[in-house]
């Protein structure tokens, strides 16, 4: 017999000797295949190991066929100290877990008693580790940890919480939880495991029996039989030995292999949990297969994406979802169950924290920064929004094919086409604003062709770099405007970078840039860059810039901007009414002032400040009056917005007349067939069905839906 062969033998001897009898033919079965005379031999060496006197006793063969009989009765009863057993709850290889009850107490508790103590001295240690371990941790997510003690022969138990619950799998089978409240299940099983962690405990044992829930939804992990302390220095365990001591379709390839684990083995275990709770099924079928074919299997093939799995076989317990979330669902387990430890999720509280973005409808950290999944995932509400009506649009191409010819120009006239692209670019981007994006078709081939030519054309302007940064400014606002938030990025990081090498990071022309990018930011859902570059973009012109300059009013209004995005709105008020004062000391008749006014108008607004709010919006109302006319889609704006406080409030007669102004105003000026007048007749709509005038509001709705249908087909999502 070879060496291999041997090796083969002890390995697989090593494996079944600690299975209770019932399940070590099974393993057998499995493991040799048809290799009949391989398992002749390990049972052969099972059967010896059964007979032979023990060096601690001579009666071990009582003690063996205490251990591999096939017994229905307990092997232990009575009184333990204060507490008395009273049934069998689980058995496996090295305990016996019993229900018992406190008797002074009255309380139901679970004993773990060490099974056949005398046999082997690492389990008896492997009990007293699990005892420390248990002990240490005091969490409400898992079990908790009572007393200890010996028997009379020397059998160590301990008596921790009983948990009167299900493995999660068979409570989301049983209950079926929706995506996002197995998710925040999930979650807090992450958290349990998450604190154990920061106690220098990984479980390495992770799966859905020992994850229990109860049924009122609170969740206990259990068992921390084969726990780990992570500072031991223990050498790794040999492959097959290790084998036995862990459940191999939840165990991490680096368990598989024998090497020393540490947090990532629990995060590729709760990776197969999630993957089993939103398919229905393991990642690999390990069923009928080879300890050899499992190990390859675990070892050298990827899991399928859990939406393919759920497509292909499909499960009661399988979650329902739409493409989008698919994709961020097939993200997170797949990430947490990578192969390589290095692109797993680095700790749980990474995993966890994915878990929240997407409960949050956030972009995903283990994701790529594309920019398509950043705008799907995060669609800003502005005030003023994109216009692009079919008016705008036109005067839009008009304009930029008029920019277009007058690049020639600025590669010769370098100082002269500097003060036309600034002119040209104020004028440009006010138009702009003053409309909606939704006003217009959004694929008009001919005016993206213009600006990307606009854009190409800019790019030849090397010998003239002030100007071309300035251009990629502008055309950066325009494609922002247009909602191409890559391009967008693409032209202002561009210009930021040609700023700085020009000018040096402590310049004017820097500063516009970092608040510049830092809105950009927000309308990509990057919040924490965004506050960082406005942050920097203030602190730099606070320190280079005069008191008295606009850029400082309209940089502190934009770090307002962003805390109010990012819902810090009580740190957002006072930001944004140093703008106001900034502004106000400035040019108390000014457009920037009516437009920090109006940003904290909206704060006050979402921080349930409606008083507050209403002072603030008939503030700008006036400014924008007294600088426009009456008759300025703005000054509708206001009107709206007064309404909305109304509406709150539940004065819907205010309400209704605050909309009808707006609406006139928004008639007259893009036209009765625009959807920026059809929302205004949606929201007029709105207040007639709270004043029970049914019949007006259905004719106002159906108005409202013929002029969207018109401009964006029947078929067009609502604008969020």
């Amino acid at each position: 017999m070879d060496a291999e062969r041997l090796k083969r033998i002890q390995s697989l001897f090593l494996a079944a000797a600690d299975l209770p009898l019932p399940e070590r033919d099974a393993f057998l079965k499995t493991a040799c295949g048809d290799d009949t005379e391989l398992a002749a031999d390990v049972l052969s060496l099972l059967r010896e190991d059964s007979q032979t006197g023990s060096v601690l006793d001579g009666e071990v063969a009582d003690v063996a066929r205490q251990m591999f009989g096939h017994t229905a009765e307990p092997l232990f009863s009575g009184e333990f100290g204060p507490y008395r057993l009273r049934e069998i709850l689980g058995e496996g290889g090295m305990g016996v877990v019993y229900l018992a009850e406190r008797q002074d107490l009255h309380s139901l508790v679970a004993i773990k008693i060490l099974r056949d103590a005398g046999l082997s001295p690492a389990r008896r240690e492997r009990f007293a580790s699990e005892q420390r371990t248990l002990a240490l941790l005091n969490h409400p997510a898992i079990a908790r940890f009572y007393d200890a003690n010996v028997l009379a022969d020397g059998t160590p138990w301990f008596v921790m919480e009983y948990v009167e619950g299900v493995p999660i799998t068979e409570f989301c089978l049983e209950h079926r939880p929706s995506l996002d409240e197995r998710l925040r299940l999930f979650r807090r099983v992450c958290e349990a495991v998450q604190y154990a962690h920061e106690h220098a405990v990984i479980h390495r044992d992770l799966k859905p029996s020992n994850i229990l829930v109860r049924p009122d939804g609170a969740v206990k992990l259990l068992d921390f039989g084969i726990a780990k302390q992570l500072e031991s220095h223990a050498p790794p365990e040999e492959t097959r030995t290790a084998l036995r001591m862990m459940t191999v379709a939840y165990a991490s390839p680096e368990q598989i292999r024998g090497q020393r684990v540490g947090v990532s083995a629990d995060v590729y275990a709760l990776g197969v949990i999630l993957y089993e709770l939103l398919t229905g099924h393991l990642p690999f079928d390990l069923s009928g297969r080879s300890v050899a074919e499992v190990e390859r299997l675990i070892l050298e093939q990827g899991p399928e994406k859990p939406s393919l799995t759920v497509r292909r076989k499909g499960a009661p317990a399988a979650v329902s979802a739409s493409r989008s979330s698919w994709a961020d669902l097939d993200v997170l387990g797949l990430t947490a169950m990578h192969k390589d430890v290095q692109r797993r999720y680095r700790s749980v509280e990474a995993f966890i924290r994915d878990i929240d973005h997407y409960l949050n409808g956030e972009p995903l950290e283990a994701r790529p920064d594309t920019r398509g999944y950043r705008i799907g995932k995060f669609v800003r509400r502005n005030r003023r929004a994109v216009g692009a009506t079919v008016a705008a649009v036109a005067i839009t191409a008009t304009l930029v094919i008029f920019f277009t010819v007058r690049l020639a120009i600025a590669k010769n006239t370098a100082v002269a086409a500097w003060v036309r692209t600034q002119r040209m670019q104020e004028f440009m981007l006010n138009l702009i604003e003053g409309g909606d994006k939704s006003a217009g078709p959004a694929g008009d081939l001919r005016v993206v062709t213009i600006i990307d030519r606009g854009v190409k054309e800019a790019q030849t302007l090397r010998r003239e770099p002030a100007v071309q940064a300035a251009l990629y400014m502008m055309l950066g606002g325009v494609y922002q405007r247009l909602g191409n938030l890559g391009q967008a990025d693409f032209l202002l990081t561009a210009a930021l970078k040609q700023r700085e090498a020009l000018f040096g990071s402590a310049s004017p022309e820097v500063t516009e840039s970092l608040v510049a990018l830092g809105l950009l930011r927000v309308e990509q859902a990057r919040l924490r860059e965004a506050e960082q570059l406005v942050r920097e973009g203030l602190d730099l012109t606070r320190r280079i810039r005069p008191q008295n300059d606009g850029a400082l009013g309209l940089a502190t209004t934009a770090l307002g901007k962003v805390l109010e995005a990012e819902g810090s709105y009580d740190k957002a008020i006072p930001v944004l009414q140093q703008a106001v004062a900034i502004e106000y000391r400035l040019a108390p008749q000014s457009p920037e002032l009516a437009d920090a006014v109006k940003e904290l108008a909206d704060t006050q607004f979402y921080a349930g400040h409606y008083s507050d709010c209403e002072n603030l919006t008939r503030q700008a109302l006036a400014i924008h009056r007294r600088l426009f006319g009456d008759k300025h889609p703005l000054v509708g704006d206001d009107l709206i917005d007064l309404g909305a406080v109304q509406f709150e409030r539940g004065h819907y007669s205010d309400f209704e007349r605050f909309y009808r102004q707006a609406l006139d105003i928004h008639q007259a000026w893009y036209g009765k067939d625009n959807p920026a007048a059809a929302t205004t007749l949606s929201m007029l709509g709105r207040a007639l069905v709270f004043e029970n005038r049914f019949d007006e509001a259905t004719s106002l709705m159906q108005s409202a839906l013929a002029i969207q249908e018109r401009a964006y087909s029947s078929s067009h999502p609502p604008d969020r």
